[in-house]
């Protein structure tokens, strides 16, 4: 077995997946090992695993909980690999392809995800001992990969569906005194409106950017420099207002329209979005992928501005307690920002998309409001701040919470769900491993052999003898 049994599910699943991630995750940003290498792992034709891969997925996980640093995770990890070069080689069989486009605009993604958590390119560099260009080189067939074997792994699981009676059999099979304990949780929903900006405000941040875009069509500076110096989008300034290669459809509309007809090097005129005012360079674009640069200009808020927002929030939550209206509706009808649409409202977890969250997991801000709500309650309307100095106001809705205690299928159904889900899909992988894994070489390093994670590949593989 994958998992050893149905209690693992329950307290394994944030391990075993960072373990699938760091596995899988499509770029090494660790500078070359300084010890001997050697291969621990053939995979079908030519696809080998090195030791010093392992020992970099394990750094990475040590860094993340250092109780995860020994020889069980080590496994673990290794026959995760194993698993994923096992599906690039299955994805190969049946002709399952990955564009060149989608491979450099994740691995561009990938690796402005590291400059932002780093703080610069130059800190990623230096971390790395590697040039931006020399890291995409180097991940740049590790991209595909695992691209492949997400594709793979999709078409695997897309039948694995779990019912309510399964559910609870999965629940009381479970030991009771295996039963794992819960820390405390919370559902918590909010209703964000995003203020507007006074036409006068709004014309001289159009005004400044027409400015800018002059300077720079005149040749007088640079586009990179300029965004350096006058960009209010603080994800991309630093880089010189680069977004990277993106896909169409991973922009606002009304700013793929404009960056989408532009050739490359040409620069747009002004355009608005929700966000502010933008000019946009078009770097190449290749397809439906395009490697962009802007500038963004807010026009700035004023204190009228956020009045007129607690106001019509204020209306909103009067009709929330008279019972008028419901959350969901009063959601659909006055939200103003996306993510509030896309979740009805409700805060959810990034990681599993859950809206169940544990306490300790709230931001700060939602986590102080804990103790003045009670569940069914609104919160007075209040502005607050959404990163990056940008603030809209919110009404916060508390649907439930639950204090530590004893799993139970009431209070933490979606939980054992997902537990009873991950164990169906183990099964559904041993299922896959059994069946395609004597078809394909696998030779293993003899100091992993007789992990207990290498087991079930060991017997498929006597099963390919008999």
């Amino acid at each position: 077995m994958l998992y050893k049994n149905r209690f693992s599910f329950l307290l394994s699943i944030p391990c075993m997946v960072a373990i699938m991630l760091l596995a899988l995750s499509g770029i090494s940003i660790t500078a070359n090992a300084q010890t001997a290498d050697k291969v621990i792992a053939v995979v079908g034709k030519n696809r080998i695993i090195l030791q010093s891969e392992l020992e970099n997925q394990m750094a990475q996980m040590a860094q993340q909980d250092a109780t995860l640093n020994n020889d069980s995770t080590r496994c673990e990890i290794l026959q995760q690999m194993i698993v994923a070069k096992l599906m690039v080689e299955q994805a190969e069989r049946d002709s399952l392809l990955v564009s060149e486009e989608e491979v450099e605009a994740t691995l561009e993604n990938r690796v402005r995800y590291f400059i932002s958590m780093y703080g610069s390119k130059e800190k990623l560099e230096q971390i790395s001992g590697k040039t931006i260009y020399q890291l995409k080189d180097d991940n740049r067939e590790i991209i595909r990969e695992t691209m492949l074997s997400e594709r793979m792994s999709g078409q695997i699981m897309s039948t694995v569906k779990v019912t309510p009676a399964e559910v609870t059999t999965f629940f009381n099979k479970i030991p009771a005194d295996s039963l794992p304990f819960f820390p405390a949780t919370v559902e918590l929903g909010q209703i964000v409106i995003e203020p507007g900006v006074d036409p006068e405000i709004e014309a001289l941040a159009r005004k400044s950017l027409e400015d800018i875009r002059k300077k720079i069509v005149a040749g007088e500076i640079s586009f990179e420099t300029e965004a350096g110096i006058e960009s209010e989008d603080p994800g991309s300034r630093d880089n010189g207002g680069d977004l990277g290669t993106m896909g169409r459809n991973d922009f606002v509309p009304e700013f793929s329209a404009a960056a989408f007809k532009l050739q490359n090097g040409e620069i747009s005129q002004i355009v608005k979005t929700k966000f502010g005012f933008h000019i946009i360079q078009m770097v190449k674009r290749q397809g439906e992928q395009a490697h962009l640069r802007h500038i963004l200009k807010r026009p700035q808020r004023t204190s009228q501005d956020y009045n007129k927002v607690l106001v019509k929030l204020d209306s909103v939550r009067a009709q929330l307690i008279a019972g008028t209206t419901t959350f969901q509706e009063a959601v659909g009808k006055y939200a103003t920002d996306d993510m509030s649409k896309r979740t009805g409202g409700m805060v959810t977890d990034p990681q599993t998309g859950s809206s169940t969250m544990e306490v300790d997991k709230l931001d700060a801000s939602l986590a102080l409001m804990l103790d003045s709500l009670k569940p069914g309650a609104f919160s007075k309307p209040h502005i607050f701040d959404r990163g990056g100095g940008d603030k809209a106001g919110r009404i916060v809705y508390m649907k439930s919470i639950t204090t530590p205690h004893k799993a139970n299928l009431r209070d933490d159904y979606n939980r054992i769900q997902e537990a009873a889900l991950n164990q169906k899909k183990a099964q559904r992988m041993e299922k896959w491993l059994a069946e395609k894994l004597p078809s394909f070489y696998l030779k293993i390093d003899p100091n992993y052999v007789n992990c207990s994670s290498m087991h079930m590949l060991q017997q498929a593989q006597t099963a390919k003898t008999r």
